[in-house]
């Protein structure tokens, strides 16, 4: 009577043991199925970031060039008729985007915005002089095409100066192609940081099924065979971290084409759309290549290796 009492109490026990390890294994595997998509999620949501940077990187470059100004001076001899001639060469110039003129009246009230003090009251006269303001169209922001564009404002003997920020000018060309670069570069480590991540967080819930993949292995199952359970439930995790991170690119997409409407980020929907796509594809092939080397490494053990 005793050892039925005891085996019954050691019974119970063992069950509960079992099924406390039980659930500890299901919350470790919804952990790291929570893990995958998160993953997926965070590396498709950069790449896809940076992706719509690259196809839109000339517009931001283009908008970022148009903004640098070109200050053209003129003397306080050069007539109102000099002025106007020059207010209509630069309608029609095809180097120009935009222009503003600025009288030294104008000038001198902005400079003593800026510095909170009246200089004219200290310099008796306003020293500025009349200028015009000029913002070239982002495909003549080039040294080349500055300089000719110089060259020919100089002629006109009223000029006193033309000042623009030339160091900037060059940085702006010099380092596009640069940055462009290493945007694909950094695709590429997340690409690689994604497959690991995934590859970790795929191996516990392979882990779990070693014994039920060897046993399928021992009654003639193919490798394809095992595998292919574990890929698709793989894919169907990188799915919805791919869809959760178009829908925050759609996001970002809005917020930006709202708060810039200048760039008009949504102008090339085709491009648009195929980065979109392309991060659903990369999702599914992320997971679909990390899945496929996770379970190889089960797939090659030994009986003796499982334990």
């Amino acid at each position: 009577m005793f050892k039925e009492i005891l085996y019954y109490f050691y019974g119970i026990k063992l069950n509960s043991m079992a099924s406390s390890f039980e659930k500890f294994q299901k919350r470790r595997l919804i952990s790291s199925y929570f893990s995958v998509v998160l993953s997926v999620f965070l590396v498709l949501f950069l790449l896809g970031i940076l992706g719509l940077f690259v196809i839109n990187s000339k517009k931001l470059s283009d908008d970022f060039k148009e903004e640098i100004a070109m200050s053209v001076y003129f003397k306080n001899e050069a007539s109102d008729s000099i002025i106007n001639a020059f207010d209509t060469e630069m309608k029609t110039s095809k180097f120009v985007k935009s222009y503003d003129y600025v009288t030294k009246d104008e000038a001198a009230k902005q400079h003593t915005d800026i510095i909170g003090e009246d200089f004219m009251a200290f310099l008796g006269e306003n020293p500025l002089e009349n200028s015009f303001d000029i913002h070239l169209k982002a495909d003549y922001i080039v040294t080349d095409s500055i300089k000719q564009f110089e060259t020919k404002i100089l002629e006109n003997p009223m000029v006193s100066d033309i000042v623009y920020d030339k160091v900037l000018v060059n940085l702006v060309n010099d380092n596009i192609q640069k940055i462009t670069f290493w945007i694909l570069i950094a695709s590429g480590f997340l690409a690689l940081v994604a497959v690991l991540l995934i590859n970790s967080s795929m191996r516990l819930s392979i882990y779990s099924n070693r014994f039920i993949i060897k046993t399928m292995q021992m009654v003639g199952a193919t490798k394809s065979f095992i595998r292919k359970p574990f890929i698709w439930r793989s894919i169907k995790l990188g799915v919805i971290g791919s869809v959760l991170a178009i829908i925050a690119l759609m996001g970002v997409l809005y917020y930006v084409d709202t708060n810039f409407p200048n760039l008009n980020i949504l102008e090339d929907q085709l491009m648009i759309g195929a980065v979109l796509v392309g991060v659903l594809l990369v999702g599914i092939l992320i997971t679909w290549f990390s899945t496929f080397f996770a379970t190889q490494r089960f797939l090659n053990l030994r009986t003796d290796d499982l334990y």
